[in-house]
């Protein structure tokens, strides 16, 4: 199944006849991020990406956003994004983080990522890439708001880490996170009294094939001051029942988010009650005045473990593979503070704490407004922990062994330059 079917959808949109109501609107930007990546090193072993020296790339990327207001009832939106990059050839070739989540798994067809070079063995350290990351058709009716084709979806309150966010979800260690990855669905979403919804959705996979898709029914609605959201939803085989609780306490804001979901629960094999994994996370924000703002939250997570010798176990589990976990410990404390040092000025910092290790991932971001649309900033992920090792036993093949999570986390230093039109 080709990527030409989006291209037929949208010549046809195009070909409509424009109206006194028609709206068509082109925005977009050009960023670009030069990064330094400072592998963590591995004790007792040398063949290991990870005891790489310093690596580096270039990623520039620009993207056009175009709307088609058709009438008051239908409109289309398309993005696409290019993306030339200049980077060490390992990076290609590995990746340097352990665990990962696959962004682009929710599209049933998609075009080649990469457009230059088109041959593996021709890759060297320059490659231009390419994203078709928007397609979608909205139709307004008086009962509903229908969304076909594709879209961002993300869902909970949670700052950092949102355990209901099983379907395309960021990493903590994520440069760009202004556009969450678009996903092929169809959605509709109905409104239900005061500031309610219900949001219900399927989001294709790869051909279509059901066991890779996912489908979802989310209500939102307002209670007691408070916004209440519950979800149920199927996604690869798996079941995840979640809620998601915000409301303000005292001028502070707070919010609580949690996810249970069971392994393979329609898939082939014999439905495991005891088969599931449990996440929640909790925390406060406040604004200390109008250049301050900070906020603190707790995740658990029972898809981890608490024995940093028990680290490369769970990267083997369902929940790493398939839903969306990405840490391997249990507990862990993030706390963050925005502080707006002039009006064009301002510093960010966040620190994801593993409780049970001691290792840190701290987060320091300065940006700068330089000219209306214009930004200029620069940061660094900084890991501290004691790094792993790979220990060699008489006649057996070296072993991968952990003393904390983030010491096996390079160190990323960054800048970056984003103009938006």
């Amino acid at each position: 199944m080709q990527i030409v079917k989006y291209v037929i959808a949208l010549a046809c949109f195009l070909h409509l006849p424009m109206s006194a109501r028609t709206q068509v609107s082109v925005d977009g930007y050009y960023k670009n991020f030069s990064v330094v990546l400072s592998p963590p090193g591995v004790d007792g072993f040398s063949g290991s990406i990870l005891n790489n020296p310093d690596m580096g790339w270039v990623n520039n990327r620009l993207r056009l956003d175009l709307f088609y207001g058709i009438n008051d009832r239908l409109s289309v939106n398309v993005a696409y994004d290019v993306s030339p990059r200049i980077q060490d050839r390992a990076l290609f070739e590995q990746d340097v983080f352990l665990t990962g989540i696959d962004p682009f798994h929710y599209r049933f067809d998609d075009l080649d990522s990469r457009l230059y070079p088109k041959s593996e063995s021709d890759i060297g350290t320059f490659a231009v890439f390419q994203n078709l990351d928007r397609v979608v058709l909205t139709f307004r009716t008086d009962f509903a708001d229908i969304y076909a084709g594709r879209q961002a979806i993300a869902w909970g309150s949670a700052r950092v880490i949102n355990p209901t966010d099983v379907i395309a979800p960021f990493t903590f260690e994520e440069l760009d996170t202004e556009d969450r990855i678009g996903v092929d669905a169809i959605r509709m979403r109905i409104p239900i009294g005061f500031m309610g919804e219900i949001d219900l959705g399927y989001v294709a996979g790869k051909n279509f094939e059901f066991e890779q898709s996912a489908l979802y029914m989310r209500t939102r609605f307002y209670v007691e001051s408070t916004d209440v959201s519950l979800i149920c939803a199927g996604f690869r085989g798996n079941i995840l029942a979640g809620v998601d609780l915000a409301r303000s306490i005292g001028g502070a804001g707070a919010w609580l988010e949690s996810a249970l979901v069971f392994n393979d629960a329609y898939g082939e094999g014999e439905f495991d009650s005891d088969s599931h994994f449990f996440r929640t996370t909790m925390g406060m924000d406040y604004s200390f005045s109008g250049s301050t703002y900070g906020f603190v939250e707790y995740h658990f997570s029972s898809a981890g473990t608490s024995e940093p010798e028990d680290y490369l176990q769970v990267f083997d589990t369902n929940a790493v593979a398939e839903g969306a976990v990405y840490l391997v410990g249990r507990h862990y404390l993030i706390p963050g503070l925005t502080y707006q040092i002039t009006p064009l000025l301002t510093l960010t910092g966040q620190t994801l704490l593993n409780v049970g290790d001691g290792s840190i991932f701290f987060a320091p971001r300065l940006e700068y407004n330089i000219a209306e649309n214009v930004y200029v900033s620069g940061g660094a992920f900084i890991s501290s922990g004691e790094r792993p090792e790979f220990t060699i036993a008489p006649g057996r093949t070296p072993a991968l062994s952990f003393s904390t999570e983030f010491g096996a986390y390079p160190d990323i230093y960054f800048t970056s330059f984003r103009i938006y039109f």
